[in-house]
């Protein structure tokens, strides 16, 4: 009896509680489990959870049956949290274009959406994003595959405070779309377009100065598109992983006119020759760190090159290249007098004395035989809401 008369006492106590204090309490839960433990308490209790709830993420179940009955629950949850300003619904293949009109109640809130795998939203889908969320900064829309520059337009037009946009495979874009993003969206920095094939580089004319970040790997950029790309002036990281060629020609050199350029990933470019590393070694002057493992186009006058112009150099990848000899590795240690780490391993040409020879020369150099696929700052963080 004791004990039930505690329990409403309890209960009497609480419900004197406003919601604004309630509120203020939710938010100083630090353990998503607290959170969730606090929306348990009473059906009030529940309502203040989704008022204070911040971000909503839905896991990918691998299970397309359980993957449309998540999609039924959004427009519930969304009317539930009003006050959202981060949703991931990464991975749910079965997402329909109708579940993001539920967006709309987010509105002005919203700064940050990934639709990463979503390859069931179409343009009417991010159109209707467009006109609910206007003050998205963080748009995620990798594998989108029925994304198209008609919907790139709509979401240009739609939300002109876009900073960080992931297009990594949506493989319906072309330069039309880039080119609108660049248009209405004068303070993108960072852009993915790994994998978008149908791009030239030549939607990138008239880039802003604040592009600092772009990843470009597996593309098909032509010579005249490179110019593009680096004609804003504000590239900092630069990511041209196995850039191909339409022309089987070189047309690297023109990123020579990146001068801000700070990290530039080369790897596997097998077009890449001596002239462009020479153009890109003197007209870079702060490069920082360069891969260019397995591009056997650099013979001796591209690694002279490195020597003689990359003063800033602190990491350089050298991995699997055919045409570093022993002489190119000592001019190397003759020059680049910041340089900290150098990757290499399976270079046909250099032999245990030259490789012994550099080390003596550059004891402070940290020799590496592992190759590294990525490098420079991480996706997660530029994608991430400050």
């Amino acid at each position: 009896m004791e004990r039930d008369t505690t329990d409403v006492s309890l209960e009497n106590y609480t419900s004197y509680l406003s919601d604004d204090c309630l509120l203020s309490i939710f938010n100083r839960l630090e353990s998503e489990l607290d959170r969730n433990a606090f929306g348990l308490t009473c059906r009030n209790w529940l309502k203040v959870r989704n008022i204070g709830r911040k971000s909503l993420t839905f896991h990918c179940s691998f299970n397309p049956k359980t993957d449309k009955e998540h999609a039924k629950c959004i427009p519930k949850l969304l009317a539930r949290s009003p006050c959202l300003n981060r949703i991931s619904l990464a991975g749910l293949t079965e997402l329909p274009d109708c579940a993001l009109d539920a967006l709309r109640m987010s509105g002005s809130s919203m700064r940050s959406l990934s639709l990463y795998c979503c390859s069931g939203i179409t343009d009417d889908g991010l159109a209707q994003v467009a006109i609910g969320c206007p003050n998205l900064v963080v748009v995620e829309l990798q594998s989108c595959f029925n994304i198209t520059d008609a919907g790139l337009e709509s979401l240009s037009k739609g939300c002109h405070a876009l900073k960080s946009l992931n297009l990594g495979s949506c493989t319906g874009i072309s330069d039309r779309g880039v080119s609108a993003i660049f248009s209405n969206c004068s303070n993108i920095c960072t852009l993915i377009i790994t994998g978008c094939r149908r791009l030239s580089g030549v939607g990138f004319r008239g880039s802003p100065s604040t592009l600092h970040y772009l990843e470009a790997e597996s593309c098909m950029l032509s010579p005249d598109g490179l110019l593009d790309v680096v004609s804003g002036g504000g590239l900092e990281y630069l990511n041209l992983h196995k850039l191909g060629s339409s022309t089987g020609l070189d047309g690297l050199g023109g990123l020579a006119f990146a001068r801000s350029l700070r990290i530039l990933n080369l790897r596997m470019c097998r077009y890449l020759t001596d002239d462009s590393v020479m153009a890109i070694a003197s007209g870079c002057p702060f490069l920082e760190e360069w891969n260019l493992a397995v591009c056997h186009g650099v013979h001796l006058p591209g690694w002279s090159a490195i020597r003689l112009y990359c003063n800033k150099l602190r990491v350089l990848h050298v991995n699997r290249c055919r045409n570093i000899c022993d002489q190119s590795l000592l001019g190397l240690g003759n020059g680049c007098p910041h340089l900290e780490v150098l990757h290499i391993n399976s270079c046909v040409k250099i032999t245990d004395n030259g490789l012994a020879l550099f080390t003596i020369s550059r004891p402070q150099v940290n020799i590496r035989v592992d190759e590294v696929m990525s490098i420079g700052p991480s996706i997660e963080n530029l994608f991430r809401v400050q």
